[in-house]
């Protein structure tokens, strides 16, 4: 199986006074497929991976490999690249656009993934369809409920097959059918050969992914229970 993510002895540590090491030489390999979930007490560091892994953040020290490549050898543009067209993320805080609609919300992201025009309606129907949101998709994303944010995050996510999802706790305002409906939706893209990386505290995810580690001082804990 191709390995898709390697973290090799990744260190961060914020340049605060004094500073703030917050991961101390973390090891991950995820191989497409796979379905990883992450736990851990609040303030271990898990985002600060997540965003680390998705190129948003640099490690202090360490490497990260996506798809066999060194991404600290990339340049800022490539960075780009890649994020864009290799990776999806389900963010917390969701970073849905509120002037535009549910719809158009996924047409820019699939725009900037580079999908072709004619080819995006489909496309962004087919993914609302699957999270439930095809009657919301002329609503503004201001007016959406917090479960169907995040419901739409999701969609996003996974509109243009990427070949890593990193979600931080995307089931974490849904209710146990719309989770179970995300977690499904996880699945279908794991058969498909998508690694998924989630960062939880929702029992029903550690539970449902094929490992779960565990952040504690810094380090990744392989074969940790939730």
């Amino acid at each position: 199986m191709t390995t898709i993510l390697r973290a090799r002895d990744v260190h961060k540590t914020y340049r605060t006074d004094p500073p703030v090491p917050v991961l101390t030489g973390v090891d991950l390999e995820l191989r497409e497929g796979e379905r990883v979930a992450v736990v851990g007490r609040s303030g271990s560091g898990k985002s600060t991976f997540l965003n680390i892994v998705g190129l948003l953040d640099a490690p202090t020290s360490g490497a990260i490999e996506l798809l066999g490549q060194d991404t600290g050898a990339l340049s800022a543009r490539e960075r780009d690249r890649m994020r864009a067209h290799a990776l999806g993320f389900v963010f917390q805080e969701h970073h849905i656009l509120g002037h535009r609609t549910v719809a158009e919300n996924l047409e820019i992201a699939a725009a900037i993934a580079g999908t072709a025009s004619a080819e995006r309606r489909t496309l962004v129907g087919s993914a609302l369809a699957r999270v439930g949101l095809t009657g919301r998709q002329d609503a503004p994303g201001r007016l959406l409920s917090g479960g169907e944010k995040q419901r739409l995050a999701v969609a996003r996510a996974v509109l243009s097959s990427p070949r890593l999802v990193l979600a931080d706790e995307p089931t974490g305002n849904l209710d146990p059918e719309n989770a179970a409906n995300v977690l499904a939706l996880f699945d279908e893209q794991a058969r498909a050969g998508v690694a998924v990386l989630v960062i939880t505290h929702d029992d029903r995810i550690a539970t449902w992914a094929d490992r779960t580690v565990r952040l504690r001082a810094g380090r990744l804990e392989e074969g940790a229970q939730p």
